[in-house]
């Protein structure tokens, strides 16, 4: 699919989803071309200075009133609040884990005082990096998301899963409880078990092929 087309489907989807938001007043840009810019990006997968010189030397004209580069991080950062909408509904069962994302490697951990993560193991390995830890309903759906430094337990994240007491069952490892008693609706799966946890394996997101 060419770029141009991407980019219309895709603020099309995003202005149906928020065609009850109004702009500020004294905003150059819709909502819907900011969310549109944020995905942009996220799909792109570049750093952002390289993602603003793509979007505004080929693509300013869908974006005519576009600000400069900084003005439009602190843009994003303001608006990411309504990617929340998003999410999908829950099922009956859902599935919760974490993935460990490595940033840098081990060796320049506390080079820089900007450092994001944190040195913890996952997958039975060291890394310096985050846990990005997705909510998934049973059609592979994202319900709710979060992230901490890689050092976080994962007992951290079971609040994802106990803010749906009553709507959802949610399937996890033995990690998340090991401390106390586990809510109610949460359902510690040992190795092994429970193989509708799997589908959190298979999980991803595709990058459109024109972009």
């Amino acid at each position: 699919m060419a770029t141009d087309e991407i980019i219309i489907r895709l603020f099309c989807i995003v202005a149906d989803r928020l065609k009850d938001v109004k702009p500020h007043p004294n905003a150059n840009l819709h909502p819907s071309e900011i969310v549109t810019t944020g995905l942009l990006y996220a799909l792109k997968g570049n750093g952002y200075r390289a993602f603003y010189r793509w979007l505004s030397s080929n693509w300013r004209h869908f974006f005519p009133k576009l600000p400069d580069h900084t003005r439009l991080l602190r843009v994003l950062r303001d608006y990411n609040h309504l990617t929340d909408r998003w999410f999908q509904a829950p099922t009956f069962f859902t599935v919760l884990d974490s993935y460990g994302i490595e940033l840098i490697h081990p060796i320049r951990e506390g080079r820089s005082a900007q450092q994001i993560g944190g040195k913890g193991k996952s997958n039975h390995r060291w890394i310096v990096g985050i846990k990005f830890v997705p909510l998934l309903n049973n059609r592979g759906e994202i319900v709710d998301w979060s992230w901490a430094p890689a050092n976080t337990h994962d007992q951290h994240f079971r609040e994802m899963a106990t803010k749906f007491d009553g709507e959802t069952i949610t399937l996890t490892d033995t990690g998340v409880g090991k401390a106390g008693a586990s809510p109610s609706n949460i359902k510690l799966c040992k190795r092994g078990t429970w193989n509708e946890r799997m589908c959190i394996e298979t999980f991803n997101i595709a990058k459109p092929s024109g972009l």
